[in-house]
């Protein structure tokens, strides 16, 4: 299976989802869409919108996904069989207001 995760670096839905890859032993491409705009447009380019995050398993799209909705298409499409592994974080949580502030960026002046 190859799967792209389009991933910020600090954020609850995106740690949910790397939550998963964890427990399935799934490996993944975790793709930075905050430190890099390229990776950033290329997200939006094929998901058709800008949410995140965004996970592509096999060449289908998954856009703006928790953690838990990763899960079930996994378990759905029986891309991986059940187990009782606890994840070490939420799977369907959004961001802390301290992963807020770990993301606020300067604003940058063309002036």
């Amino acid at each position: 299976m190859k799967i792209k995760c389009y991933l910020k670096p600090s954020c609850g839905w995106s740690n949910g989802v790397r939550a998963i890859m964890k427990k399935y032993q799934l490996a993944y491409e975790d793709i930075d869409i905050i430190n890099v705009p390229e990776n950033y447009a290329e997200m939006v380019a094929k998901s058709g919108q800008r949410l995140s995050p965004c996970v592509e398993i096999d060449g289908k799209m998954l856009a703006d996904i928790s953690g838990a909705e990763v899960e079930q298409y996994l378990l759905a499409n029986q891309l991986v069989q059940p187990n009782s592994e606890v994840p070490q974080v939420p799977t369907n949580a959004p961001c802390t207001d301290a992963e807020h502030e770990k993301m606020k960026v300067k604003p940058l002046r063309f002036f």
